[in-house]
């Protein structure tokens, strides 16, 4: 499958070949990795550019850690999602109600000041947040830029007792100049270098007169674009969060089996929605590509046990049973 890369690849590209330091050339090839298409015709290039940036910090004796480059927060999960918001709106809050992260809390401004990473469950698997300092223009601090580029999905977080709908206005505008634009959110614009699906959230639905402000902000986009009341003091709408996250991320789960046994409903395999019985093979070993023969699957088939080729595009919570 070609590449199809667009022209704002190249430029990246170019940018990476007049770069001098370690850390110029890393963050073109992380812009290179962000910009590309997400498809299986990108995949070998992406492993590459991936292992040119783990070759680079190695040779600049670099070490990631939080309070500097933070851009290399390694992805651990179903997928990353990085939460933005303006100071003061519970960002921090809900992470640690949602995840094990030690991050801090409280009542005064900027009280985030790293990002910090925490496993959020959701059924049967866990997707990885990263709660990060407030979105401000005296703070733009750069490598934030590049931490939310490189996330699969932007969780917004707004605070529904300080005019949400002039926060998300300013947000747009933040965003848009890291040329970063939300889907189906930002106006189209030819700035925008990166589009990133994202899940909204209005924080602090406890309050009186929260659930009001809240459709002040969806009436905001013409009431097209789904707003998320929440309360991470109280865990109110916590639940149905969760499960925006895990469809924003566009994943599926894959359970296997084998040949005579009972499905292994533990662990799933973690999927790209669309993946066909091919990708789960190589998922789960590289030499069962080649010497697959065919599948059963349980689940998205007509009927139970059916047996599939291996172009057969699987659905969430189908299980497999591999033949080789």
């Amino acid at each position: 499958m070609p590449a199809n890369l667009p022209p704002q690849y190249y430029a990246a590209e170019a940018v990476f070949r007049k770069a001098r330091t370690a850390e110029e050339k890393i963050a073109a090839t992380e812009d290179m990795i962000a910009i590309m298409p997400k498809h299986k015709g990108t995949d070998h290039l992406k492993a590459e550019l991936r292992a040119r940036i783990a070759k680079l910090s190695e040779e600049s004796g670099k070490r990631a850690t939080l309070h500097r480059t933070t851009r290399t927060i390694p992805r651990e999960g179903a997928g990353q999602i990085v939460l933005v918001g303006p100071t003061n709106a519970g960002k921090s809050q809900l992470v640690a109600r949602v995840t094990n992260a030690a991050v801090a809390v409280g009542d005064y401004a900027f009280t985030t000041r790293i990002a910090t990473p925490g496993m959020m469950e959701f059924e049967d698997i866990k997707i990885q947040l990263i709660d990060m300092p407030a979105l401000a223009p005296q703070i733009a601090e750069p490598w934030v830029s590049s931490v939310l580029k490189r996330a699969d999905a932007l969780l917004v977080v707004l605070d529904l007792s300080a005019g949400p709908a002039a926060q998300m206005e300013s947000l747009i505008a933040q965003l848009a100049r890291m040329r970063l634009g939300l889907t189906g959110v930002t106006p189209d614009a030819p700035d925008i270098l990166y589009w990133k699906p994202a899940v909204i959230a209005s924080n602090k639905a406890d309050l009186p007169g929260a659930i009001e402000e809240c459709e002040s902000v969806r009436q905001q986009f013409g009431g097209k674009v789904d707003i998320i009341p929440i309360s991470a003091l109280t865990g109110a709408g916590v639940e149905v969060l969760k499960r925006r996250l895990f469809d924003v991320l566009q994943v599926i789960r894959v359970y296997t089996k084998a040949p005579g046994e009972k499905s292994d409903l533990g662990e799933p395999l973690v999927l790209d929605d669309g993946s066909t019985v091919e990708d789960a093979a190589r998922g789960l070993h590289k030499d069962f590509v080649a010497k697959l023969k065919y599948a059963r699957v349980w689940g998205s088939g007509k009927h139970d046990g059916i047996m599939v080729r291996r172009n057969h595009i699987l659905q969430d919570k189908d299980v497999i049973e591999l033949h080789v």
